[in-house]
């Protein structure tokens, strides 16, 4: 068999994750699909699946040819429709961000996206950590925040801005504090990615008029996740910083009130992040270009 063609059944069997799936997906016979893999596996020196009687798992070595895989596949479907002059949009998208701005911003709008390219299929990932897009096999990776030293390629989309903010029921109980100094009366639902034992989260931070000035703030809860934040404050346990891009619901219903205006922390930078691949494939061109129109419309350009 090709190895080309033994690459194909691999890819699907690993997104299957099923010999069977993968026969019934492919139109071929079961035995075909062991075979292939089977030959790959030969020709590596190296097993690419754990097989039990009950599932199929991919080895670290059956996930690193994945990504290879996916890399090769994808540049040779972007270099033929290049020379077809092909405008057909297909194929599976794999994308990570965070969950605020995937719940407010994108699934809401994604079906209109997936009704002008129905052969399309998106796999949206929502994580409170950084993934590693070339390890994971991610097409695109949104990145809030300053970026680290990357090989990958970053397209700056726009800052996100901050806001204070408060449940009705808890300003109503305490009162709204009128300046950064007022903070020392408060609590405020402290937020910390890290949730191991003993991990000094953050300090809360605030514009001062001429530079941002930084405070330590006592906290009534800590939170790993965004979502378990954002209910925190909703539920009247403290005041919040929040992206002002995942309230606008909050604060136009009233839940949330916006308070200390002038003392916002600062607004991070929004990038999108992909492979520094040759031929990106058309698909991928496409929902990155949407993508950035989406978020683009909710975010302070520089």
């Amino acid at each position: 068999m090709d190895k080309l063609e033994a690459m194909r059944i691999f890819k699907r069997t690993a997104e299957l994750l099923s010999f069977t799936a993968a026969a019934e997906d492919l139109g071929m016979a079961k035995a075909k699909v062991s075979a292939a893999v089977q030959q790959l596996e030969d020709d590596l020196g190296s097993r690419l699946f754990h097989r039990t009687t009950r599932r199929v798992q991919l080895s670290p070595d059956g996930a690193e040819f994945l990504r290879g895989c996916s890399a090769i596949m994808d540049d040779l479907d972007a270099l033929e429709g290049q020379l077809r002059g092909d405008t057909d949009v297909s194929g599976n998208i794999r994308v990570d961000m965070n969950v605020s701005v995937a719940k407010n911003l994108i699934i809401p709008r994604l079906p209109e996206f997936l009704a002008c390219y129905p052969k399309v299929t998106v796999e949206l990932s929502s994580v409170d950590y950084f993934v590693d897009p070339v390890k994971e096999g991610f097409d695109l990776v949104l990145r809030v925040g300053e970026l680290q030293d990357s090989t990958l390629v970053a397209r700056y989309l726009g800052d996100m801005q901050f806001m204070n903010c408060a449940s009705r029921d808890y300003l109503e109980k305490y009162g709204e504090p009128q300046s950064p100094e007022d903070m020392h009366h408060h609590r405020v639902v402290d937020y910390c990615a890290n949730s191991v034992a003993g991990t000094r989260s953050a300090a809360w931070e605030y514009w001062d008029g001429r530079q941002f000035q930084e405070m330590r703030v006592p906290y009534s809860i800590r939170v790993n996740n965004v979502e378990a934040y954002r209910a925190a404050c909703l539920a009247g346990l403290g005041i919040a910083q929040m992206p002002r891009v995942s309230l606008h619901r909050d604060a136009a219903n009233e839940q949330l009130v916006e308070i200390l205006h002038a003392y916002s922390a600062g607004a991070l930078p929004v990038h999108l992040l992909y492979p520094n691949r040759r031929n990106m494939p058309r698909k991928v061109r496409v929902f990155m270009d949407w993508l950035s129109e989406q978020i683009q419309a909710h975010l302070a350009l520089k």
